[in-house]
Formats: C-alpha cells, sequence, structure tokens
C-alpha cells in the first residue's frame, strides 16, 4: 500500500515519531491514522521499557510559580546526556512536571513508595500515577514513557519540593 506523504507528515506532527516509523506504521494500518497512532504508542511502550534500566544522571532542574506566586514547585528530572537535557521537549516535559507538582501537591514519586494504609489513594499520593493535568486520559508515567519513546534516553523524576504560602515546602526524593 502506497501512503502520501502528506498523511506521514501528520502522524509525524501527532506522535514526533520518525518519518520510516511513520509511514510503516501507516503501511501496517492499511492508512488508518488511529491504528497508526496506537502502533507507534505501542512500539514507544516496547523501547520505553527496554531504556528503563539505563543510568540517568543528567537532566535538569525546573521551576514553576503559579500565578499570584501563592504556589510553586521545583522539580529535578534526569536523563542519560546534557544533550537531551537541553531539548526544548526535555525543558517542556520538566516544566509540565513542576506545573503537576505545584497543581496537586503529591506526597511521593513512586506509587510503591505510598504506604500500604494509605494505598486506596495512589493516584493522588505518587506522582507517576497522576492523571496530567493538561491531559486527564494519560498519567504522568505514560506521559514519561511518551517522552522516552521520542528522545531516545531513559528519564526519572528524581526528587520535587513543593511550596505554598504559609505552609512549610513538602521536598521528596
Amino acid at each position: 500500500m502506497e501512503v502520501s506523504a502528506s498523511a506521514v507528515k501528520e502522524l509525524r506532527e501527532r506522535t514526533g515519531a520518525g518519518v520510516m516509523e511513520c509511514k510503516r506504521a501507516l503501511v501496517e494500518a492499511g492508512g488508518n491514522m488511529e491504528k497508526a497512532t496506537e502502533i507507534l504508542h505501542r512500539q514507544g511502550l516496547a523501547r520505553a521499557e527496554k531504556k528503563a534500566g539505563r543510568v540517568a544522571q543528567q537532566g535538569l532542574i525546573d521551576a514553576y510559580i503559579h500565578a499570584g506566586g501563592r504556589i510553586g514547585a521545583m522539580v529535578e528530572v534526569n536523563c542519560e546526556t546534557d544533550f537531551v537535557a537541553r531539548t526544548d521537549d526535555f525543558r517542556q516535559l520538566a516544566h509540565d512536571i513542576a506545573m503537576q507538582v505545584a497543581a496537586t501537591g503529591p506526597k511521593y514519586v513512586l506509587p510503591s513508595e505510598v504506604p500500604p494504609d494509605d494505598a486506596a489513594q495512589v493516584s493522588e499520593l505518587a506522582l507517576l500515577a497522576q492523571p496530567f493535568i493538561k491531559d486527564p486520559s494519560i498519567t504522568i508515567e505514560d506521559l514519561i514513557k511518551r517522552y522516552i519513546a521520542k528522545l531516545g534516553e531513559s528519564i526519572r523524576v528524581r526528587r520535587f519540593v513543593r511550596y505554598a504560602l504559609g505552609e512549610e515546602p513538602e521536598a521528596v526524593s
């Protein structure tokens, strides 16, 4: 099956995948854009799982101060190389995560860190289990996996701190 360049371009803009990956996914999906997106998503998650064990010691610290200056957050997000840490995509991810921390006030990074007596509230207490504030259909963990697939490196949230005017800071490592 022949796919048009405009279809490949549209899928590439939607997913951030490479040109050849988009073309292969469209051919496999018979030209159906939604099926091709799902194929690329599955492939990206598989790649993300392979990269999860890699050491991520580079990265950046990003801060978000909510309008009005009453709430703020700082996060440390790590990746494998400083080259990726300097990309606009990585900076956007770190900023979105800082905004998530400011908005939701999680207490832990990983769901496995939540004490058993609070297990019913994992999606509120663990950052990676929370629905993403910009797209509640995915979790922060899913968002990070998408960036792992897009950037080709292991990415992890190491720690964060949230400040609210008149309250003690909540630091999480």
